[in-house]
């Protein structure tokens, strides 16, 4: 797995969300279409396991949690910038989401859940805000956010 192959990936995945509002109807369409189980999410968590072990993902590391943006915005990944971060355990900073934020939930060790979800894609719409909790295990979790707009409060 290389660097571009894992863009190529997430450029299909964004061209079939691009334009859409990230609402309850994405969430059930994405895990209907690509959810766990799919070849879709295989071939994600494959990637991002290959990532982590070679070192391109998840490359800094503060609070317990392994993490990094891998790509910022762009016209090929429509919009989107993506992050990848490695949880176990533990509860993560809040944040708020302006423009939403869709995650791609890959439990690595136990049955670790993210927010309260197993495998599989959670959809937050634009607005809302979390402290993003791994629990159970570990887990890696793939970020998609609109313009990469992230605002962390205190």
């Amino acid at each position: 797995m290389t660097v571009e192959q894992f863009r190529s990936q997430i450029a299909e995945i964004s061209a079939s969300i691009a334009g859409r509002p990230l609402d309850a109807q994405l969430d059930s369409w994405l895990n209907a279409e690509h959810g766990a189980g799919s070849a879709t999410y295989a071939a994600l968590k494959a990637s991002c396991e290959a990532g982590v072990a070679e070192g391109w993902l998840c490359n800094r590391e503060g609070g317990g949690i392994r993490y990094g943006r891998i790509f910022k915005p762009s016209d090929d990944l429509h919009g989107f910038s993506v992050d990848v971060v490695d949880m176990k355990d533990l509860a993560g900073p809040h944040h708020v989401h302006p423009n939403g934020e869709i995650d791609l939930i890959m439990p690595i060790e136990g049955e670790a859940t993210f927010d309260g979800r197993s495998a599989g894609w959670l959809v937050c719409p634009p607005g809302s805000g979390h402290r993003p909790t791994v629990r159970q295990g570990r887990a890696l979790v793939l970020y998609l956010l609109p313009q990469g707009a992230i605002e962390f409060t205190r």
